[in-house]
């Protein structure tokens, strides 16, 4: 089974800033890469987005959340996101260094 893959204006603002900053620090070609690596692994959740492990902080929050890291040590991001029925729906592209996120930030 195939999922849609949809992600929130709040996980493209992080997508946007962490690609700036990255532009900023680095150069325009290492951002470039940066968003063509994490929309990749974005879009791998259209298959089997169960094999992903549940979310740290699924439980404080109430949430299926589940978690998709991508990078490596120590530029590791969490891609956290739920499923739907047939819909994946990311919710934030985080640093794994940050804290567990809050209900407000969702």
């Amino acid at each position: 089974m195939t999922f849609l893959v949809r992600t929130t204006q709040k996980a493209e603002g992080d997508v946007e800033r962490t690609a700036s900053w990255i532009r900023r620090h680095n150069s325009s070609e290492s951002a470039s890469r940066w968003v063509a690596r994490i929309r990749k692994a974005i879009l791998s959740l259209s298959h089997r987005p169960e094999r992903c492990p549940e979310a740290d902080e699924a439980a404080s929050l109430g949430l299926d959340l589940r978690v998709l890291l991508s990078g490596k040590k120590p530029h590791v991001y969490r891609i956290l996101f739920t499923i739907s029925k047939d819909t994946v729906i990311v919710y934030r592209v985080l640093l794994a260094a940050r804290d567990w996120l809050q209900s407000d930030d969702l």
